[in-house]
C-alpha cells in the first residue's frame, strides 16, 4: 500500500517542524531526568493526606497488549512491585484489539479515582488524533499521562542476502528509483510505519509502504528478501536478527544503544542528521485525579523501574528509561504530537 505525497508538497515546513519536534523532545528528556528524580525523592516523606491514604482497595491496570507482548510484560513486573508497596493487589488486565480502544473503553467507564490505571503508547496520545476522522476517546481530556515507562527506538533491519550495507545505500537506491523500494508494518499509522516515512521524508524519497497483518509476517518477509527493509525493536525483530536472517543496519535514536554498540546510528550509516523514530509507552490516570495521589504514582513507579532486575529486562528489550518532571513530560509529548501531524499530513494519511 502506498501512499502519494501531496500535491504541493511543503518539505522545507516538514524539515522545521520535524527539527523543531526532535529539540523540544530532547531538551525535554535531557534537563529532566535527574532534577524529576530527585524532586520525587525529596518529596517522598512528606506525603499528603489524600495519597497517604491511596489506595484503599485493588488497582487494576488496564493494558491494550496482549499476554506475553514486551509493553505488558513490563506492565505485570511493574504492577507486582507496586503491590508490594502499596499493600493491595495490582492486577493487569489485557484488553487487546481495535487499536486499543476496547481498553480506552474500559477505562473510561472505571473508575475515576485512580484505582483504575491504563497503560498507552504513543500511538493512542500522538498519533491517532491525527489520523483518524473520529476517535472514541478525547486524549487531553480523557487522559493524565503519569509516568513513562519505556521508549523503545528501532532498528533498521534487512534481510542478511540484502545487498544493502547501510541506510545510505538504501537512501541512494530510493533516489535512483522512485517507489521501487518498500518497506513494512503491520497497519496504517503505527510508530513503525510513521518512522519509516520520516526518513523518506527526510530524505526527499518516494518509497512503497506495504501492510502485513501480523509482526511475525512482516519480519519474515525483511528475512526472505520480500521487503526491502523494516523498522523493528529487539523484542520483534531481534528473535530473526539473533538467528542470522535480518541483519540490522542502524539504530534509530541519537547515539548508539549500550547494550549493541557495534550497531551505528542512522546518521553514522549514512542516514540524514537528527533522524529519530521511537516508540512508548504510558501508565495514564483518569484527568482531574488529585496532584498528591498523581505523584505518588509517579514517584512509586520510577522507583519500581530503577530496580535491578526492570532494568536487566529492559537491556534484553532494548528499552530505554526517561524518568521526567510532569511538565516536561507534557513538552515532550506535544513535541511528537507536532512531528506526527506533519508526517501524517505530509503523507495524506485518514482513517475512519
Amino acid at each position: 500500500m502506498s501512499f502519494p505525497p501531496p500535491r504541493q508538497p511543503r518539505r522545507r515546513q516538514l524539515a522545521r517542524v520535524l527539527a523543531r519536534a526532535a529539540t523540544l523532545a530532547a531538551a525535554a528528556l535531557l534537563t529532566a531526568a535527574l532534577p524529576g528524580v530527585a524532586a520525587a525523592q525529596a518529596s517522598a516523606s512528606g506525603v499528603p493526606g489524600a495519597a497517604a491514604d491511596w489506595p484503599t482497595r485493588p488497582v487494576r491496570i488496564l493494558t491494550p497488549f496482549p499476554a506475553g507482548a514486551g509493553p505488558e510484560a513490563v506492565a505485570r513486573v511493574v504492577a507486582e512491585k507496586l503491590s508490594k508497596k502499596w499493600g493491595k493487589p495490582v492486577i493487569v488486565e489485557n484488553k487487546p484489539g481495535a487499536n486499543g480502544f476496547i481498553a480506552i473503553d474500559t477505562f473510561k467507564r472505571g473508575a475515576t479515582d485512580g484505582h483504575d490505571l491504563i497503560q498507552l503508547d504513543n500511538a493512542h496520545l500522538v498519533i491517532y488524533p491525527h489520523l483518524f476522522k473520529k476517535l472514541p476517546y478525547d486524549p487531553v481530556k480523557d487522559f493524565d499521562p503519569i509516568a513513562p515507562l519505556f521508549k523503545a527506538y528501532f532498528f533498521v533491519g534487512v534481510s542478511a542476502n540484502s545487498k544493502y550495507r547501510n541506510v545510505g545505500d538504501i537512501v541512494a537506491d530510493a533516489k535512483a528509483h522512485p517507489g521501487a523500494l518498500n518497506y513494512g508494518s503491520w497497519s496504517v499509522g503505527n510508530p513503525v510505519h510513521l518512522g519509516a516515512a520520516q526518513l523518506e521524508a527526510m530524505t526527499q524519497t518516494q518509497m512503497t509502504h506495504v501492510v502485513y497483518k501480523e509482526t511475525s509476517m512482516l519480519y519474515t518477509a525483511v528475512a526472505n528478501g520480500e521487503l526491502n527493509f523494516a523498522l523493528g525493536t529487539m523484542a520483534t525483530a531481534g528473535p530473526l536478527q539473533r538467528a542470522g536472517k535480518i541483519r540490522f543496519l542502524a539504530i534509530t535514536g541519537p547515539k548508539r544503544h549500550p547494550a549493541f554498540p557495534d550497531i551505528p546510528t542512522v546518521a553514522e550509516s549514512g542516514g540524514p542528521a537528527g533522524y529519530e523514530a521511537t516508540g512508548w509507552t504510558t501508565i495514564a490516570a483518569p484527568r482531574g485525579l488529585p496532584k498528591a495521589v498523581q505523584e505518588r504514582i509517579q514517584r512509586d513507579i520510577e522507583a519500581a523501574l530503577a530496580e535491578p532486575d526492570i532494568r536487566e529486562r529492559y537491556v534484553t528489550f532494548g528499552y530505554d528509561l526517561f524518568p521526567t518532571t510532569k511538565e516536561l513530560y507534557m513538552t515532550f509529548i506535544s513535541a511528537e504530537s507536532a512531528k506526527y501531524a506533519a508526517l501524517i499530513k505530509r503523507f495524506n494519511l485518514s482513517l475512519d
